[in-house]
């Protein structure tokens, strides 16, 4: 489970793995009562309880409405899918490609990107140029990256997470070769730090789990 958020507009929004959602729900009816009504909304499920607290849930990997409603949500939000993963930062990459929570193939690796310095004028102008040209080099690195690694699956997968810099990641995806891997593309982006292995396996906990809006009544 992820930590909950507070959400705009109100109320918590939390991310609740797939295997896990069914006990989550008990939970939820223990605390809040019964539920009085299930609903469809959007890709996803809004659930009213007996004391009017509401949760909308949104699957994954989308979901079409078949009956019964809650039964048919967890199905599909606990079916298996694979997908690619994007990770950029300055000087870093990661990609993968996982079945559910199993890494299939991946590749991880770093360029050095030149830090800040303190110096004014022409040195400064200097690193900074310095600066975007390694961006541009990781940007490149990690496109071909993409192309060898993420690619090859793009076939085969039902979406693309992107993490880390949206700007690098987005200047990744922009080249004409990766066109099928950018239609994949599906928000939230995944929260990440550098994008090491250890990192890249830790990414199923986030794109598998059902977000969860929960709004609860005002005291009083």
């Amino acid at each position: 489970m992820t930590r909950a958020r507070p959400a705009a507009g109100g109320g918590r929004q939390l991310g609740v793995a797939p295997e896990r959602l069914g006990r989550w729900l008990d939970g939820v009816a223990t605390r809040h009562g019964a539920f009085a009504a299930v609903e469809p909304v959007d890709d996803g499920l809004r659930i009213t309880c007996a004391d009017t607290t509401t949760v909308v849930l949104r699957a994954p990997f989308g979901w079409t409405p078949e009956p019964p409603l809650l039964g048919s949500f967890t199905a599909a939000a606990g079916r298996p899918r694979r997908a690619g993963v994007l990770l950029v930062r300055r000087g870093r990459w990661a990609v993968g490609v996982f079945d559910g929570g199993e890494l299939v193939v991946s590749k991880v690796d770093a360029r050095q990107v030149q830090g800040r310095t303190a110096a004014g004028g022409w040195s400064q102008q200097r690193f900074a140029w310095r600066r975007a040209n390694q961006a541009d080099a990781v940007v490149g690195h990690a496109v071909e990256t993409a192309v060898r690694v993420l690619l090859p699956h793009a076939g085969g997968l039902a979406a693309l997470f992107t993490g880390g810099d949206r700007g690098l990641a987005d200047d990744v995806l922009a080249d004409p070769r990766l066109r099928p891997l950018a239609a994949l593309r599906r928000d939230p982006a995944l929260d990440v730090g550098d994008p090491t292995k250890a990192v890249l396996l830790t990414t199923p906990e986030q794109f598998r789990a059902v977000r969860v809006l929960i709004r609860e009544p005002s005291p009083g």
